[in-house]
């Protein structure tokens, strides 16, 4: 389940959610085992969760876990070079990299690479990774 994973991400516990959201711990334990879907909670419940973990509502929702889900497959499973270029560029980024200029174009190139002369990819796999990376807001 999506909150499991966010409170792994967050290292809370249900508990410490549940009091930071005021909302029954039982309530959530409910949410979390499935019993009650999230759904059907009220849009206040999803409000308290999504602001305590630092989400959009939406991403609760079961549209924002297919979502969540398709966007993470997007990052798995490239081929050898583009996930090295790729890589190479988040770490550029995290230790602000000198040569980060051209590990944007490294990993510019591959992803067209992968797209147009290999074609591994889709073309909305390709502007999924473009606009992440490249072109979207950091």
């Amino acid at each position: 389940m999506i909150i499991d994973s966010l409170l792994k991400k967050k290292n809370m516990t249900k508990y410490r959610l549940a009091v930071e959201a005021g909302i029954p711990h039982a309530t959530l334990n409910d949410i979390c085992s499935g019993k009650t879907k999230l759904e059907k909670c009220s849009a206040e419940t999803v409000y308290k969760l999504a602001g305590v973990l630092g989400v959009p509502m939406e991403m609760l929702t079961e549209s924002g876990i297919r979502e969540t889900e398709r966007e993470r497959s997007y990052e798995y499973g490239l081929p050898a070079y583009l996930q090295h270029d790729l890589d190479a560029y988040k770490d550029g980024l995290k230790n602000k990299s000198s040569i980060l200029d051209c590990l944007w174009g490294e990993l510019y190139g591959s992803i067209n690479m992968a797209q147009i002369t290999d074609g591994v990819i889709t073309p909305e796999h390709a502007d999924y990774l473009r606009q992440k990376y490249l072109f979207g807001n950091k």
